[in-house]
């Protein structure tokens, strides 16, 4: 009998909302980091536990894969001291060349220079090591989208963090972001290169969410269905989903931290084993979740997909 193809194994967790957290004085909250602080204090630090994420972490150290990516949200108002505690967590989560993030809302809360900023977090960003030529302090999305090879896989980052107003989460991409966008997208289609695209925000039209949604989610799909992508992987909504983009999965995760809270989903995460079937990728999905008695993190459920390979 024939031995199975190998697989690549990527594991995707998202919004971790690392709790922890306080302010130092009362001045840095003179800005849209009020309503963030007055939501978490009279809701989300009750959702939002270190248990829970510690339990997420180990199980995934137990279960090792090739990869992780992580969709975003690590901080909370965009703290300086936020940025340097999830600096820590990423190092404990992995080395960089094994762990792969992009930004969310809240990892752009306001505006925050960037080497005090998500800038501590550059090297798991590949080519954000250093901040572009011409690009203001506080530029959160100038270099996006990067690209990371690991094993078969073309990880392809894209930031959709910039500030908005109070009560507002949505994301943009912008045209020039999403412009780059389909030109790499482009040169990376390869019968042999299976393009996971790394976004915050579901690239889904708004709907009864428009606040929270991506803002120029319409384009982004456009690209998706002209260049290509085998895969979308996203978070912010702290629920799971599996959405379409043409013949491109898009999956959402929960929020890594989160306790079960009204319609929001408690804490899980996804594997994805990406191994090639003919003229196909196969996809085993496995979903490892936080338990009914919410002390431990067990099997959740499972699927496979079956992606075209684009032709050579």
């Amino acid at each position: 009998m024939a031995s199975a193809a190998p697989t690549f194994a990527l594991a995707h967790l998202s919004d971790p909302h690392l709790a922890g957290w306080s302010v130092d004085h009362i001045g840095s909250l003179l800005n849209k980091r009020l309503t963030g602080w007055l939501s978490w204090s009279r809701n989300r630090k009750f959702i939002h536990q270190t248990r829970v994420l510690d339990m997420v972490v180990a199980d995934l150290a137990a279960r090792p894969a090739d990869h992780v990516a992580v969709t975003g949200d690590l901080v909370n108002i965009s703290l300086p001291d936020e940025f340097s505690r999830a600096a820590l967590w990423l190092n404990r989560l992995g080395d960089a060349d094994r762990v792969t993030i992009v930004p969310g809302n809240h990892d752009a809360y306001v505006a925050v220079n960037w080497a005090q900023g998500a800038g501590q977090w550059a090297r798991y960003m590949t080519n954000r090591g250093w901040l572009p030529e011409g690009a203001a302090p506080t530029d959160v999305q100038r270099g996006f989208p990067f690209v990371r090879r690991v094993g078969p896989l073309a990880l392809v980052g894209v930031s959709t963090a910039l500030p908005m107003p109070p009560f507002i989460a949505a994301g943009r991409l912008g045209a020039t972001q999403i412009e780059a966008l389909a030109r790499t997208l482009t040169e990376l289609r390869s019968p042999e290169t299976f393009r996971v695209v790394l976004i915050h925000h579901p690239p889904f039209a708004g709907g009864a969410y428009k606040r929270k949604s991506l803002l120029d989610a319409e384009p982004f799909q456009e690209v998706i269905r002209t260049a290509g992508a085998e895969l979308v992987l996203h978070g912010h909504m702290h629920m799971a989903s599996l959405g379409q983009i043409g013949t491109t999965p898009a999956i959402g995760v929960p929020s890594a931290s989160a306790v079960r809270k009204g319609h929001k989903d408690a804490a899980a995460y996804n594997v994805y084993r990406v191994g090639e079937a003919g003229p196909n990728w196969r996809v085993s999905v496995e979903i490892r979740g936080l338990a009914a008695d919410q002390g431990r993190i067990a099997a959740a459920g499972s699927y496979v997909l079956t992606i075209p390979r684009p032709a050579g």
